[in-house]
């Protein structure tokens, strides 16, 4: 009788500290990570998938800048020809250059639209404003899913940081997950000059 109750008393004992090592809700929060990631790449291809026609439309336009085209055409391809694989969120070299690729279509982006208000007749064909209009949507989506990525990505390193569960982090190797960063930090740190004598 007093051997089944140490035994008993044991698996209590086991039992009651596993509950608490997080290994369960390592691999919920891992998974939640992951399928935020997909929502971001799937965001990223829509944007991706848009460029072609973008840039189709505004080769319409006879004088158009070339150099400008040509760099959202560069950075389309950099982007999309990055392998992005599980394993890239664990890897914070692969994660920095997708991030810059995806950054530097954003910028070339940006810079296309800016470029197009030059144009009245790009300005006033249709299917250019739906394209615009499509893009904005993207990047509003865009910014969404990585706002919830950024979110899973903190609960996940919470736990990987905080005790007991870094201990079970530790055994596992369940490593802290890089989180997106802003490309031109230290850029946007500086406050910007005003001058209001121009």
């Amino acid at each position: 009788m007093k051997r089944w109750l140490i035994t008993l008393a044991a698996i209590f004992t086991l039992t009651a500290s596993l509950t608490g090592c997080g290994y369960n809700d390592f691999q919920r929060l891992d998974e939640q990570t992951k399928s935020a990631w997909s929502e971001v790449l799937n965001q990223y291809q829509r944007r991706a998938d848009l460029v072609p026609n973008i840039v189709a439309t505004v080769k319409g336009e006879a004088n158009f800048e070339q150099e400008t085209l040509t760099k959202v055409i560069e950075a389309r391809a950099k982007a999309t020809s990055i392998q992005v694989t599980p394993e890239t969120l664990n890897n914070p070299e692969a994660f920095n250059k997708f991030q810059a690729a995806q950054g530097e279509l954003g910028s070339a982006l940006s810079r296309l639209m800016a470029v197009s208000e030059a144009y009245p007749n790009l300005k006033a064909n249709q299917g250019f404003a739906d394209l615009r209009v499509q893009l904005e949507g993207t990047e509003n989506r865009i910014t969404v899913a990585r706002n919830r990525y950024i979110q899973a990505i903190q609960e996940y390193n919470v736990i990987a940081r905080s005790f007991p569960t870094n201990l079970t982090a530790m055994v596992f190797g369940y490593q802290a997950k890089p989180s997106f960063t802003v490309a031109n930090e230290a850029q946007i740190s500086t406050p910007p000059t005003v001058d209001f004598k121009k």
